[in-house]
This record gives C-alpha cells, structure tokens and sequence, in this order.
C-alpha cells in the first residue's frame, strides 16, 4: 500500500470518517457508559446492572458477565442489540481483537433474530471491517461489503455506509481501486456535498494516476468546505504523485 495511505486513513478516521479499529482515541467513552448502564435481560435471575464505573476500565469479570447473559437469553433480540453493539464500541476504544470477536458473535445473534435492523447490520459491517483492517484479510472486508449491501438494501440513500463499502474495496490487499472508485463516485453524484466519500475518492484516484480528476474531485471538497482538514494531506499526496514520489 502505498506510503501516504494507512498514514490518511488514521487521519480521517479520527477525525470520524470511519470506524478504525486500531483508533481508540476517536471513539469517546460512550461505549463504556452504555455497557455499564446495560441492563440484563427481564428473563434472568441476576437483575443488576454493571457498576457504575465510567471513569475506569470494565474488569474481564464484568465483561464476561454481560456476554454470559447474553448467551442465556440468546432469542432477546434488544439485549443482543444494545450489547453487541456496545462491545464492538469498547473493543474498538480498548483496540482488543478477542472483545471485537465476540461482538461480532453476539451481534449475529442478533442479525439472525432480526435480519432487518439496520443499526445491527451497520455495527456488524464495521466490526467486520475493522477485523479486515486490523488482520489484512480481504476475506473479512469481503464479510463487511455482503453486510453493508444488506443495511444498503434497508437504506439505500445512506451515504456513510455506501462510502464504507467503497473503502473495503480500496483497504484490501491488492486494492481494487475501479469497484473503490465506482462506489466512492457513486455515493459522490447522489450526495454531492458528502466529505468523506470525496476524501477517498480523491485517494483512489491518486492511486489509479488519475491525478487531473483528484485535482477536481479535491477542488469540489474545497469548494463543500475550504477547512477540511484533510485537504493539506490531500493536496500533498497529488503533489507528490506528480513529482514521482512513492
């Protein structure tokens, strides 16, 4: 891959354009104040929540407490729901593979109950990516783009997951940056002032030598908003396709 691109992708995922597993730092606490505040399922005999610790680590112990319940109310689908897509966000901030793992267990459980909740669809495609992101395996950002077509099917016009989608293609080794390139310029002309999708795109492009159309993919982001952090980084990276710099 090339040098400027892992590099990018840090850049924008902190700055929220995509999930990122290995980026803690873009993901708030949130995720920890949702699995401590996580009820256990009405069905079971231990009613009590975790304790209030928002400040502090979740101990292994809490952890599996919360996913034992799951597995003994494996057919209440909210508890899967709010729980699987709690764990993903912790095992996200806390960059733990195994967490992430069974996250994505409990989060098809929950798929497999209901297989048309979009937000179950969205959590279970972006833990796929991030293991495909974290392991380079295509085979799992192939898992993520037959999930993300699922939730796609449910919201069509959703530009965040259509531009996820894109970018499996474009983080998978070898890149296939003409099916990167089609979904990012697709997302493009139906949400022209959507950023992320021409923030990619403008590095696909690059990457396919395609630089006159970076240039005026990049011009449009500039246009949408002149502060765009990512137009410095951006505009280096044409440069530097330009001087033969690899």
């Amino acid at each position: 891959m090339h040098r400027n691109t892992i590099a990018f992708v840090i850049v924008a995922a902190i700055a929220g354009f995509i999930a990122g597993f290995w980026l803690a730092n873009s993901i708030n606490r949130s995720a920890l104040n949702s699995l401590n505040s996580q009820k256990t399922p009405a069905t079971s005999a231990n009613s009590a929540s975790l304790p209030p610790n928002a400040d502090s680590d979740l101990t292994a112990d809490e952890l599996t407490s919360k996913i034992v319940e799951a597995d003994k109310n494996p057919t209440n689908f909210g508890y899967q729901k709010d729980l699987g897509t709690a764990l993903y966000r912790y095992a996200a901030m806390k960059q733990d593979k195994d967490l992430l793992t069974e996250a994505v267990r409990i989060l098809e459980r929950a798929s497999s109950t209901n297989a048309k909740d979009f937000e179950v669809l969205v959590a279970l495609g972006n833990a796929r990516f991030d293991i495909g992101f974290a392991k380079k395996d295509t085979s799992e950002y192939q898992k993520a783009r037959d999930i993300y077509a699922k939730a796609l099917e449910i919201k069509p016009a959703d530009a965040d997951v259509q531009t996820d989608l894109g970018l499996t293609y474009f983080l998978q080794e070898p890149a296939a940056y003409d099916k990167a390139a089609a979904e990012l310029q697709r997302v493009s002309d139906s949400n022209p002032k959507h950023q992320r999708s021409l923030q990619f795109l403008v590095q696909v492009l690059v990457r396919q030598n395609k630089l006159a159309d970076a240039e005026k993919a990049l011009a449009k982001l500039k246009a949408i908003d002149p502060a765009n952090s990512a137009v410095a980084e951006l505009t280096s990276q044409i440069s530097e396709a330009k001087s033969g710099v690899k």
